[in-house]
């Protein structure tokens, strides 16, 4: 409601200005006032035409807002201070309206969005800082899909990178394993019942330990030659090439079955946080496939890439950097130019990249094969192949992309886009959004509660960092499991009538709640510092609070006796403009207000790519609806038809946080 009439006003203030003075403004700024007593809208308008109209702002909006009025769904309009527009809604036509039914408005074209989030290296076991990528690559999707448009979700899977190389030079080289005792050792921790992406978290921080080799650095550049030498050897491998030769078949082969396995442990992870996918486009299909090859010719083609013949990158292919052309002969190589075929003819990550979002544009002009690979409740999860199977989902040829990568690959990112400018593809790179975060780190309390030891410096710091390379850090699936037990024993005590089954499922929808909402409520480009307390916590702005809001209100229901669509239904006779006015109806409006903005902060979050706001809208609805429920005796209320109303106050509540909640994917429990 609150969108569709801001939408209202916006249309007749443009044919105001346009008939009284001849203007038309590109966006016109609306604001709430400072109270809501004044009014639903405040518009600045005026100030910004003062210089243009050679007018005092209060003026130019005395004569605005004469010929606004009438204007259905407002009873009045103001002029504040030196120059404010307040606009005032019927407040009873709205609360009807409000009441009536949630509105998404439909877009007039829906787009076909592509969101790659999560896409963690198939190297080792997810941690923490993962979670925040994956929470918010998801949440994102579902805002994307409440407003109508087509999604689909790839984790992109680089399993012929130097991390997985990493893992496969421990197994080779650190433990002495062939292809068989690999192959073994995958079986023996299966019979186990050992984790493969827990073995190698501990494997990957011994290998980056051994790199170092206790300061020696002969010996250290030694052993990381390996790195280089298996990683060459894992892209011969992907790519079949005849003289790759049996080590590098191995070692590929290697590669394959450990990054397959940690890959479908991490979508088990994934998947206790409601977090599914659509397909897992890799790495090693972009190279065996010849993405790169035909992304190299356009790039070579198009002049977007040349061949360095003398200074650091003699013999590597470079991309021209933004504003500058290609050096000329005796002016020196551009020593900055960033390297995109190193001069052994292996490619970068930025070169397969910039192939692999010609695909996702449906710019390549060639195609994944597909085949099944993970099953979901309600819909399959493909991965790409090089021989697939023929009936399967399209994918790619997307209209917009966001990645939702954290903010030290920004330089990568943007890589990427000037590319697809170099090749001509403006619309395509301005549809393209590196949705980037900061990190996760842990509070030092969170460190030591978790087991490490913390020098006595660190104490007073506001966070550790978690590096993967030390073995420093949170595994996902450990994390959700000690919230799911700090949650349970809170439970157990408060609901021993319900089933063990059942008061699992409310501790495990409480710990969900509890970390997804923490990984949201923080603007993106703020670092998080985890604390388990803090997530926890049923009070301040916290999962948890706001699942005990739609909580409450379901037991006004259950006492009342009736459900709360019943109290929506039973308002519709109530003429709530009683209710609705004074001092005491401006805070039952609140409520009413916040409740009716849920769209338009859905509108907000997809426009600036930040689902902090709806996570801050929600916590606000819960807050003043506390607020509300201290003040107002709902179950007790004498008055009949005011009773009805304040019922509805906290149906609308319900309804609004439990969508709200929904597109954060975030459940509300039946208790608490």
């Amino acid at each position: 409601m609150y969108l569709r009439e801001q939408k209202k006003l916006t249309a007749r203030l443009r044919a105001v200005l346009r008939d009284k003075f001849q203007i038309e403004l590109d966006t016109i700024a609306i604001e709430q006032p400072p109270e809501i007593k004044f009014g639903e809208y405040a518009l600045p308008l005026a100030f910004e035409l003062a210089r243009k109209l050679k007018k005092a702002p209060r003026k130019i909006a005395e004569e605005i807002i004469a010929d606004l009025s009438p204007l259905e769904g407002f009873t009045r309009f103001e002029v504040a201070g030196a120059g404010y527009i307040n606009a005032r809604l019927d407040r009873a036509a709205a609360a009807r309206d409000i009441a009536a039914g949630a509105d998404v408005p439909a877009l007039e074209a829906p787009v076909h969005s592509l969101v790659e989030h999560t896409s963690i290296n198939p190297n080792k076991a997810a941690h923490v800082g993962h979670l925040r990528n994956a929470i918010l690559g998801d949440t994102f999707v579902q805002l994307l899909r409440a407003a109508g448009q087509k999604v689909d979700v790839q984790n992109y899977i680089d399993n012929t990178g130097v991390q997985v190389a990493d893992v496969v030079v421990g197994l080779m080289h650190l433990e002495g394993l062939s292809l068989k005792d690999v192959e073994a050792l995958m079986a023996r921790l299966a019979a186990d019942g050992q984790r493969i992406d827990y073995y190698c978290w501990d494997l990957y921080a011994r290998v980056s330990q051994w790199y170092n080799a206790n300061g020696d650095e002969a010996v250290s550049q030694e052993r990381k030659a390996l790195r280089l030498l298996t990683l060459h050897q894992m892209e011969q491998g992907a790519l079949h090439l005849a003289d790759a030769g049996q080590k590098s078949r191995e070692t590929a082969r290697i590669a394959e079955i450990i990054s397959t396995a940690v890959l479908r442990r991490h979508l088990e992870t994934m998947l206790r946080l409601g977090i599914e996918y659509d397909l897992l486009p890799r790495e090693s299909e972009i190279l065996s496939l010849h993405f790169w090859d035909l992304a190299f010719e356009q790039l070579k083609t198009k002049g977007v890439l040349y061949f360095e013949t003398e200074g650091k990158n003699k013999g590597c292919w470079v991309m021209k950097r933004p504003g500058t052309a290609q050096a000329a002969q005796g002016d020196g190589p551009d020593e900055d130019a960033k390297v995109i075929v190193r001069s052994n003819g292996t490619v970068t990550y930025v070169g397969k990249d910039i192939a692999y979002h010609l695909w996702k544009f449906g710019l390549l002009g060639r195609d994944f094969a597909y085949n099944k690979f993970f099953e979901y409740p309600n819909h399959t999860c493909w991965i790409s192949a090089e021989h697939g199977e023929p009936n399967h989902p399209h994918f790619g040829g997307a209209q917009a992309i966001y990645n939702v990568i954290d903010s030290r690959q920004s330089d990568p990112q943007a890589n990427v886009i000037e590319a697809l400018r170099g090749l001509g593809y403006t619309d395509q790179a301005s549809h393209y959004t590196h949705f980037s975060y900061e990190m996760v780190a842990l509070t030092p309390r969170c460190a030591e509660e978790l087991g490490y030891t913390i020098a006595e410096e660190d104490r007073s710091r506001p966070y550790i960092e978690v590096s993967g390379r030390k073995g420093f850090g949170v595994k996902a699936d450990d994390l959700i499991d000690k919230l799911i037990v700090a949650t349970q024993s809170e439970v157990d005590s408060r609901h021993p009538e319900q089933s063990e089954a059942e008061r699992t499922q409310i501790a495990t929808e409480i710990a969900v709640g509890a970390l997804r909402y923490f990984m949201l409520k923080y603007t993106r480009n703020t670092v998080i510092a985890f604390d388990f307390k803090d997530a926890l916590s049923f009070e301040g702005e916290t999962g948890p609070y706001m699942q005990y809001a739609v909580v409450r209100t379901r037991s006004i229901f259950r006492k009342a006796g009736i459900t709360a669509e019943q109290a929506l239904a039973d308002f519709a006779s109530v003429d709530a403009s009683p209710y609705l006015a004074g001092e005491e109806g401006d805070g039952i409006w609140q409520v009413w207000l916040r409740a009716a903005k849920t769209t338009l902060l859905l509108d907000q979050c997809i426009a600036t790519a930040e689902p902090a706001y709806l996570a801050k809208h929600a916590f606000q609805l819960a807050q003043e609806f506390s607020n509300f429920y201290r003040k107002h005796h709902i179950l007790t209320e004498a008055n009949p038809e005011r009773k009805k109303f304040l019922l509805a106050t906290a149906a609308i509540t319900q309804r609004e946080l439990i969508r709200s909640l929904a597109w954060l994917g975030i459940s509300a429990p039946e208790v608490m």
